[in-house]
């Protein structure tokens, strides 16, 4: 695609989004979601799949709201709570160690910074600007398996990795566009651009997309 088409890329898919089921931290976000609720309710989401994550972070929410109230249970329960997240002991011990280091080192504040975020243990890229902007509404770009296999399908971009995806998109993406880059594509390959047999025929980015390794299609 030409570098121009963006702009008709996003207002696609933003009238096309309206169709399609939001992703569940980003309804976490839109429910007075704070950045802590954003942080847990990502790192919850990694490997597993919306709904999970949807029911998951609701019974954690039930319980704790806050760092210091998350402080208040043990790894276990966060476990029980947040099954059957993929790597649902692991991600409990993380949630519990960054709640009881945020209390301790931030007096119960999530930072909002990239560099101090990825500090902590658990948190990767992906994580840290979906904080930033999810969560505190920053200009960053949030950049999972979704935005970097679409914008390469797309031919927006040509990287192997999602890290090299959010560089390149940070020196051509419009600033306008890097908050929601995430949530549009995210919806968009959810519920329409799969990574196998994706659905062109229907798709109102046909002729646009140069389809960069559509093998097979519906």
């Amino acid at each position: 695609m030409k570098p121009s088409e963006i702009h008709t890329v996003i207002e696609t898919l933003r009238e096309e989004y309206k169709n399609w089921q939001t992703p569940a931290v980003t309804i976490v976000a839109q429910c007075n979601g704070s950045p802590f609720k954003v942080l847990i309710s990502c790192i919850i989401s990694l490997r597993t799949k919306d709904e999970v994550t949807a029911l998951a972070s609701a019974r954690i929410f039930a319980r704790a709201q806050t760092p210091m109230e998350m402080t208040g249970i043990s790894a276990e329960e966060i476990s029980r709570l947040i099954y059957p997240a993929g790597f649902y002991n692991t991600k409990a011990d993380q949630i519990a160690l960054l709640s009881q280091r945020l209390v301790d080192e931030y007096q119960g504040v999530v930072p909002d910074s990239i560099d101090e975020l990825l500090t902590f243990k658990g948190v990767g890229r992906k994580t840290a600007n979906l904080v930033m902007t999810l969560g505190f509404g920053k200009p960053e770009i949030c950049v999972d398996t979704h935005v970097h296999r679409i914008c390469n399908r797309l031919g927006y971009v040509t990287t192997n990795k999602p890290d090299d995806t959010e560089k390149v998109l940070r020196s051509k993406l419009p600033p306008e566009y890097w908050i929601e880059i995430n949530d549009l594509l995210v919806a968009f390959g959810q519920n329409h651009c799969h990574p196998v047999s994706p659905r062109c025929s229907g798709c109102r980015l046909t002729g646009i997309c140069d389809r960069i390794g559509v093998k097979v299609s519906r």
